[in-house]
């Protein structure tokens, strides 16, 4: 694209140089930045791009784009663009570039503090169900309809993101489900992608080593609503919110009529509204309530929590023109979701779980879960992430302490922090179950699985699906699901009773 038709859609530039200057791509990685690549000097968070403005030139740069004037020496030749927001910039190139992919698919974006990763699995499964192919992006996996491979981020950079979307549209891609976190509305990564539904889920304490207050961190999600209101980029929008969370009662007050919109959970006053709730250890049913009718739907998944994932996966289909009742149909097949609510398999009469429960909230809901499942005792095995939000440490052990029977905490990822004194602050908060402390991560869950007894439920929550361990100096190969499957397979026989 020619640079001056690239520029047409920022807010007031100033520029400098050849505006006919073609343009092919876009980063802001100086180690990227070649002939007829536009460089974008973002300010990061520990790295500020102006500082790599020479790097660019010297590998020759189209251009340079940045929130400051140009520095005196800068050559003739290479135009330059001043702009009032770099994030806002980049994502506008990148999704130019790649050909506004997310205007030729049905999208479905998600937020919120818990539920991100399950209701987009869900949502990719209906649509690969109704439409045959679609495209998923979020913490676990990225889909681009052809190929599936692991995330390296929730929420990709708008670079990286607007080829994926328009590697989905290349690949017959009718849609495409992604997670959006809060880092990536704060950042812009999201400025310009084309949603059709918006999806919030909840929102608890989290992130707050980022955002700072609880508040700051709703706003930053509930800002992402209020573009879409402003400028849904020739699309209709609708907001999919979960009303019976606090929040999102918030939201729907403060969207008003500016966005269609479809309400769910169990309150009598939601669109898409469950009833009649029954669990069992391997799966669920309940009664929805939509559109003037009624469906039982059914899913291989546990918890009320999951509850609102179904429903949320359900309303936003049907946002996005499924018919409700194919989507009804195709959760009854649901996948299990790597690392959430992951059964991973039981012997001697335990059974063992595991979840990325990673927040006080996410733990109360996981040990409900499980303690509705009626077990012998829960034995739950946590811990909380190092150069994270620790105010929500003491609030963790409160929260898996009040309902488990006994608890193990440990380790999770405890980067550079040290990891027992990680532990002795989830002490702080733990009430009077029995519990105790294991800093080795596998050797805890090996404790937990064989002091287990017969019709005890094992919880191993905080990581999930994650194949690693951080430490301050090294990352470890570790997966909780494979810890758990050898501890199974270790277990003592129990003791022959005597006749």
């Amino acid at each position: 694209m020619i640079l001056r038709d690239l520029i047409a859609h920022l807010d007031r530039p100033l520029h400098a140089g050849n505006l006919d200057t073609e343009i092919q791509a876009v980063t802001s990685d100086s180690r990227l930045v070649g002939p007829g690549v536009a460089f974008v000097a973002v300010r990061g968070e520990s790295q500020d791009g102006r500082d790599f403005i020479p790097a660019a030139l010297s590998r020759g740069a189209a251009v340079i784009i940045s929130d400051t004037a140009a520095d005196e020496g800068h050559p003739d030749e290479t135009p330059f663009i001043q702009v009032s927001d770099t994030r806002h910039a980049l994502a506008a190139f990148a999704r130019l570039l790649a050909g506004e992919p997310s205007k030729k698919l049905r999208l479905a974006g998600v937020t919120g503090t818990n539920g991100k990763t399950t209701t987009a699995f869900l949502l990719h499964h209906l649509m690969k169900r109704v439409w045959h192919r679609a495209g998923m992006i979020g913490t676990v996996v990225v889909d681009d309809g052809e190929q599936a491979k692991p995330a390296n981020f929730t929420t990709p950079g708008p670079v990286e993101l607007n080829a994926l979307l328009a590697s989905m549209v290349e690949h017959g891609c009718r849609g495409a489900a992604m997670e959006v976190s809060s880092h990536g509305i704060d950042q812009k990564r999201i400025d310009g992608v084309a949603f059709d539904a918006a999806v919030f889920t909840n929102l608890t304490q989290d992130h707050l080593d980022y955002h700072g207050t609880l508040d700051a961190y709703a706003a930053t999600k509930f800002s992402w609503f209020e573009s879409l209101a402003i400028d849904p980029l020739g699309k209709k929008p609708v907001a999919v919110v979960n009303f019976d969370d606090g929040y999102g009662e918030k939201l729907v007050d403060l969207l008003g009529d500016r966005l269609p919109l479809i309400k769910y959970g169990f309150n009598v006053h939601c669109d898409f509204r469950a009833n009649n709730f029954k669990q069992s250890a391997r799966g669920m049913e309940f009664e929805l309530t939509a559109k003037g009718k009624s469906y039982l739907v059914r899913a291989p998944l546990i918890g009320r929590f999951n509850v609102y994932n179904i429903l949320s996966a359900l309303a936003a289909a049907s946002a996005m023109k499924i018919k409700v009742r194919d989507a009804v149909a195709a959760i009854a097949e649901a996948p299990q979701v790597p690392g959430r609510m992951e059964f991973c398999g039981t012997k001697d009469g335990v059974t063992v779980f595991v979840d990325y429960a990673h927040t006080p909230d996410a733990v109360t809901n996981a040990c409900r879960t499980l303690k509705e499942l009626n077990p012998n005792r829960l034995i739950t095995v946590f811990g909380c992430g190092g150069d994270r939000d620790k105010k929500k440490r003491p609030l963790m052990g409160k929260a898996a302490s009040e309902i488990s029977d006994a608890c193990i905490i440990t380790s999770d990822n405890p980067r550079s922090e040290e990891p027992e004194a990680i532990l002795k602050e989830i002490e702080s908060g733990m009430t009077g179950t029995r519990y105790r402390s294991v800093v080795d991560r596998a050797e805890a869950i090996r404790i937990a699985i064989h002091a287990a007894g017969q019709g005890d439920i094992v919880l191993i929550a905080g990581k999930g699906h994650e194949t690693y361990q951080q430490f301050s100096d090294r990352t470890i190969d570790f997966d909780d699901r494979r810890e758990a499957r050898r501890a199974l397979a270790e277990r003592p026989e129990p003791p022959q009773r005597k006749r």
